[in-house]
């Protein structure tokens, strides 16, 4: 595979991982009200999540969902009641840190099933192996996926650090409540989209 193929992938990756979506709206939301570390445990999760989600298509999951139209339905109807809940749950966080955050915390597990109901994470994948991949060449979907593995980390990762940043204007419950509730209009703004595809 060629260099220009290879920065391409690359290239993609990036701007598919770093771009806003659900996953990373909670990265920033984990940055603010946990330790940084506890942060990368939730983006390790999402990160093997999209990764097996990613090869998954590309051994033929998206295939079955064109074949199965009411399947699609299902997964972006899906995907918006699991945008508005996260919203929801923005939305009415009153700003008020707990001691026990860390009890709270979402854990790698969860980032791994996020992204399985995470639309963005869908679109990205299918359009990422319709774009760069042949169908049935199984060795281009294993490079495109260990090209995306440390760029998706990484741009998720940074969304922690952008949170853990602004952690030291966050100490009033005011202004994080301001926060948390933006990051709920972003995510109801990333359902409406969905319905209007």
């Amino acid at each position: 595979m060629s260099l220009s193929i290879i920065l391409s992938m690359s290239t993609f990756a990036l701007a598919a991982s770093i771009s806003p979506g659900p996953v990373n709206l909670v990265c920033l939301s984990c940055g603010t009200r946990y330790t940084i570390s506890t942060g990368l445990v939730f983006v390790t999760g999402a990160t093997l999540g999209f990764i097996a989600l990613f090869i998954a298509i590309g051994l033929g999951l998206y295939t079955t969902l064109e074949a199965i139209p009411a399947l699609n339905s299902i997964l972006r109807w899906g995907g918006v009641i699991f945008l508005l809940y996260l919203s929801f749950k923005l939305a009415v966080f009153d700003g008020k840190l707990s001691e026990n955050q860390s009890d709270q915390a979402p854990s790698l597990i969860t980032g791994a099933m996020m992204q399985w109901l995470n639309p963005k994470a869908w679109l990205a994948s299918a359009s990422g192996i319709g774009a760069y991949t042949n169908g049935n060449d199984i060795q281009q979907v294993l490079l495109f996926a260990a090209i995306y593995l440390p760029i998706c980390w990484l741009s998720l990762g940074s969304w922690v650090y952008a949170g853990a940043f602004l952690q030291r204007y966050v100490n009033q419950p005011s202004i994080l409540k301001v926060i948390n509730r933006i990051l709920a209009a972003l995510l109801v703004l990333s359902a409406v989209y969905l319905i209007a595809k």
